[in-house]
């Protein structure tokens, strides 16, 4: 693969945290959810010893989990931040969300740009293609890599299970139409990287997931 994917596990949440490493060495960090001195370290020390330059961070989606992170990344690393807009609401509601979690917001910074369903984002010699696939929460975004067969699909499609849809935004029927429209016409071998938990594939969640069953 030309892109390297490197995973951290952050915060009370469980939130897997990806790096892209393209070949060029350009990255980019998708969700991140580093909350503590400890997880902001591990997320630097892979920057610093891979000597990899991120580029941009882009969440999935603007739950508080999500982006823990944000601004840690922003001040060290002078990252440009992608969210959909629909998640704009959302994200505005951190702090307050921060609290009710009896999570601590050290700093609140807005997004440098928005990213629109099907949008290209250049990574090295690789392109990823942002989805918009609403449903668990306003402004959620899968990110696809055709040429490196994966998918990232934030907290919309896990292995086994699909994200909640009893949180604000969440929409059971708009969820499973995001998911059958959006993901699973992906080529079967597409590798999965979901927002919390393992990874899978399309085919193996169009075969055992029982939430996209259909009798």
């Amino acid at each position: 693969m030309s892109i390297h994917i490197h995973t951290l596990i952050f915060n009370d949440f469980g939130v897997n945290t990806y790096i892209l490493e393209a070949e060029n060495k350009d990255c980019i960090i998708v969700d991140a959810a580093c909350h503590s001195t400890k997880e902001q370290a591990a997320l630097s020390e892979i920057v610093a010893s891979r000597k990899i330059n991120p580029i941009f961070h882009i969440s999935t989606h603007t739950h508080i989990d999500h982006v823990l992170g944000s601004a840690f990344v922003k001040n060290n690393f002078g990252t440009t931040w992608l969210i959909h807009a629909d998640g704009t609401e959302l994200l505005n509601q951190a702090p307050m969300f921060a609290g009710v979690f009896g999570l601590k917001l050290d700093e609140f910074q807005l997004p440098d740009r928005f990213v629109v369903d099907a949008e290209e984002i250049m990574l090295g010699n690789n392109t990823l293609k942002i989805l918009y696939t609403p449903g668990h929460a306003h402004g959620s975004i899968c990110i696809y890599c055709e040429a490196e067969s994966f998918v990232i699909t934030g907290d919309v499609l896990f292995c086994g299970s699909i994200g909640r849809t009893d949180l604000p935004g969440g929409d059971t029927e708009t969820l499973l139409n995001s998911i059958a429209e959006k993901l699973l016409v992906l080529p079967n071998e597409t590798k999965v990287y979901p927002g919390h938990g393992t990874t899978t594939t399309i085919g193996e969640e169009k075969r055992e997931n029982p939430y996209l069953q259909i009798n």
